[in-house]
């Protein structure tokens, strides 16, 4: 091919390297450029550079190749600052920290949408959390496995990049920087949504008056954590002094307190993060507890525009997830059968006997107590309190006992094949043994990320509780 055939374009407007761009294979790519230097320069589909494209697509050799041989005075600022948010939306933030240090004002020079790196890096939550999102879906295994922050370290790359942007703020005069941080009081209610809890946390550090904003529906921060369920977000309330008292203060402009937002039911992302509807419906009890622990004790009987007292509002706004988790209780602990076949032992003087002897007593015993548990469950009275502390404990009791009764009946009836078959039939008696350890492992597989779930809400009744040792400023 000669180097004019490079520079053809297909129907949708894109070069042979502006799909090399979005493969992210730089051999090929080098090939071409080495070819003709001036097609890092042609525009693909959209108008975008090839550098863009790859910089969208998330590769970062190609990226960092592609700025190598992209001739700098050619790019309009619009085509650095696109440039600029797409490495940051891929992650891609060292790449991003280069670009900014080489081009100062792209910190806060603004798309052809309004929007700054600042919106970007407002919209990505989970950059600015070192959890994996392995341990984040898993959760809790034995306890209880949460997002590790370290934001004061500023280890994370989002950390390094935001804090890099700042520095250009902070060069700002007097005007254009109040200017700004009104913007930036607006865009952290959009991070509040998302649960960006690291994007707000670096910049309210530096500005604790950004704390206190309210946004156009007279809600502050802390309102809209409240109304999204952001948990660690609603913790900085603790860390602001007294401010903390009038921030609870404030109603909306629906005349809704901080109490009413937690009367209201969660989004359903966020009732998701839990396990069945009977945790979901304790995660909302634990929450509307929690408030009411911070607003005056008249705003729990203050009304709204529509007439309705926040414990009015929790009842109406969770009539169906209440519902839900008296079936999801109901249905759990009936279909938590029980089968406590333990058998008769035959040979007395075996000294397998006193294995299968303790574990039939355990496995009755663990049984008896996991269908009395169960058995209260398909009886109680579901009312709104019972699914804080009372119907969880029971279920996780019942849970735990039918793990233990299962347990000590394989125990059970793995000694009693040892008894029969011998040392004679060992080759029969393993597989056996193996099945059985295969069903426990099964039901612990099937069952113990729920009792995982009710472990961790056991033990975290102050949900949003406040650590003492960790200052904000």
């Amino acid at each position: 091919m000669t180097p004019d055939d490079l520079e053809m374009q297909n129907k949708v407007g894109n070069t042979a390297l502006c799909s090399a761009a979005a493969s992210g294979v730089r051999e090929i790519a080098e090939a071409m450029v080495n070819k003709n230097r001036w097609l890092p320069l042609i525009r693909g589909s959209n108008k975008a550079m090839p550098l863009c494209i790859a910089a969208l697509s998330g590769k970062q050799d190609m990226v960092l190749y592609l700025l190598s041989v992209t001739d700098d005075r050619y790019l309009t600022e619009l085509d650095r600052i696109d440039i600029l948010c797409a490495t940051i939306s891929s992650n891609l933030f060292d790449v991003a920290s280069r670009l900014i240090r080489k081009h100062h004002n792209l910190a806060l020079a603004r798309k052809g949408n309004g929007e700054t790196a600042l919106h970007v890096l407002a919209r990505m939550p989970l950059a600015f959390s070192s959890g994996s999102q392995l341990a984040i879906r898993l959760r809790c295994f034995f306890s209880c496995t949460q997002e590790v922050h370290d934001l004061k370290g500023g280890h994370l790359p989002a950390v390094k990049l935001l804090e890099l942007i700042w520095e250009e703020v902070s060069s700002l005069d007097d005007g254009a920087f109040k200017e700004l941080l009104r913007e930036l009081s607006r865009l952290l209610i959009t991070a509040t949504e998302l649960g960006n809890y690291g994007f707000l946390t670096v910049l309210s550090r530096r500005h604790p008056e950004l704390l206190w904003e309210f946004d156009d529906r007279k809600q502050s921060i802390f309102h809209v954590a409240v109304a999204h369920r952001h948990e660690e977000i609603f913790r900085l309330i603790y860390d602001i002094g007294a401010h903390k008292d009038m921030i609870a203060a404030y109603k909306d402009e629906n005349d809704n307190n901080m109490l009413h937002l937690a009367g209201k039911l969660a989004p359903p992302s966020r009732l998701n993060i839990d396990s069945g509807a009977a945790l979901q419906m304790r995660r909302e009890l634990l929450w509307f507890k929690e408030v009411e622990k911070i607003v005056q004790p008249s705003y729990r009987e203050m009304k709204n525009s529509d007439g309705k007292t926040p414990y009015l509002l929790f009842t109406e706004e969770h009539k169906e997830l209440r519902q839900e988790a008296e079936k999801w209780m109901k249905h759990t602990a009936s279909s938590c059968g029980n089968d406590n076949d333990t058998g008769k032992p035959i040979f007395l003087h075996s000294r397998l006997f006193m294995i299968f002897a303790i574990s039939t007593a355990v496995a009755v015993f663990s049984s008896a107590t996991s269908t009395l548990m169960f058995f209260s469950i398909l009886t109680s009275r579901y009312a709104e309190e019972d699914f804080l502390h009372s119907l969880p404990n029971r279920l996780m009791l019942g849970l735990g006992s039918l793990f233990v009764s299962i347990v000590t009946m394989m125990a059970a009836f793995g000694a009693t094949h040892v008894i029969l078959l011998g040392h004679d039939y060992a080759l029969i008696a393993i597989p056996i043994a193996a099945f059985a350890s295969g069903t426990v492992t099964l039901f612990a597989l099937l069952q113990f990320p729920l009792l995982s779930d009710l472990i961790r809400h056991k033990y975290s009744r102050s949900l949003l509780s406040h650590p003492e040792d960790r200052p904000l400023f």
